[in-house]
């Protein structure tokens, strides 16, 4: 069948757009690919291989045959080298490049790698609604094994401890948009430790936590308190900034639990200052309001902990103050200190 010009035309149009259509598609699953690689996924659903060898072969004709399924192989790999070949090849059935796999295998559900240098990723659980449990007198006070690590040995430990916090992509989104990671700083045998929600921009430049507006009012509270920053130890739930500021979701601060256990372990406080309702519901595991929390010492581990509004809070409300002051002589009056 001979097609006239104007035909002939549109179809070479129709087939150019197809094409375009193809590449950019291609490109977006490459890139896809590559986000997926980067985030530790070696592994994807069998149902998906075929989607991804439908979109990764190129088209060799105007009416392309039916694409040949990939393997769980092929798709690992790509994974692995989403760059190096848009096209899956196909190895020999029985060499060694193509050991045999157990369908149990191709139907697992998709599996981030853990970076080698971490521990498991703790997962996220629905926090309780109720109210965490209150420390009391007459609760033992555990010897933690860091209770009788020296000076020196707990500076070593919290050195190596932040090596791996700026090695760590374990959120992707976090590791792609931080300047660097916020770790902690004071004093590693602090008997206080303040611990706050995430840095902000200022933190994130800086590389410390509570150095912008809200760590300039921390300062002044902390002066008040008749203490210095260096007498106590800083630290968030999150050591990477969030775009935007936004609260840090509940799986980036399962992810970064590992670290903030590490450093309570290694610091060993008598107390811990939770500045605002992540840092409070996240370390006591609960979905209570921060003004239901406050005023009362609950327990961690054997740990004192107070919770109280967060500095940025009260830039915004500032009558919230006279609520943090009562919060602060609650807690410097345990110590035999009063404000």
């Amino acid at each position: 069948m001979k097609l006239s010009p104007v035909e002939l035309s549109s179809t070479v149009a129709t087939e150019s757009e197809n094409g375009v259509r193809r590449m950019t598609t291609q490109r977006m699953l490459r890139q896809r690919l590559e986000d997926l690689r980067r985030a530790g996924v070696t592994h994807v659903p069998a149902g998906v291989s075929e989607l991804v060898a439908a979109i990764a072969l190129p088209a060799e004709s105007h009416r392309p045959a039916k694409p040949a399924t990939a393997t769980r192989a092929q798709v690992a790999s790509m994974l692995q080298h989403p760059a190096s070949s848009s096209r899956p090849q196909p190895a020999a059935v029985g060499s060694a490049d193509s050991p045999p796999v157990r369908r149990s295998t191709i139907e697992a559900t998709p599996v981030a790698r853990t970076p080698a240098a971490h521990a498991p990723v703790r997962q996220f659980a629905q926090p309780s609604a109720a109210l965490p449990k209150k420390y009391s007198a007459d609760m033992s006070d555990p010897q933690r094994p860091c209770s009788t690590l020296s000076r020196s040995e707990r500076e070593t430990q919290l050195t190596s401890l932040a090596d791996r916090v700026a090695a760590c992509i374990r959120c992707q989104e976090l590791a792609e948009t931080r300047t660097q990671t916020v770790f902690g700083v004071g004093n590693p045998e602090a008997d206080i430790m303040f611990l706050g929600e995430a840095p902000g921009a200022d933190e994130d430049r800086q590389g410390e936590p509570f150095v912008g507006r809200a760590g300039k009012l921390l300062n002044d509270i902390i002066t008040a308190c008749r203490l210095t920053r260096e007498e106590v130890y800083i630290c968030n739930i999150l050591r990477c900034r969030p775009p935007g500021n936004r609260t840090p979701n509940p799986q980036e601060a399962a992810n970064c639990r590992e670290f903030l256990d590490g450093q309570i372990e290694i610091v060993n406080p008598k107390y811990i200052i939770c500045w605002g309702s992540c840092a409070a519901q996240n370390l006591l595991d609960t979905k209570a309001a921060i003004g239901k929390l406050r005023g009362e010492f609950f327990d961690y581990k054997g740990i004192k902990v107070l919770c109280t509004y967060h500095p940025s809070y009260l830039l915004r409300q500032p009558a919230a103050k006279k609520d943090v002051w009562e919060d602060m002589k609650f807690f410097r009056a345990d110590m035999g200190v009063k404000l």
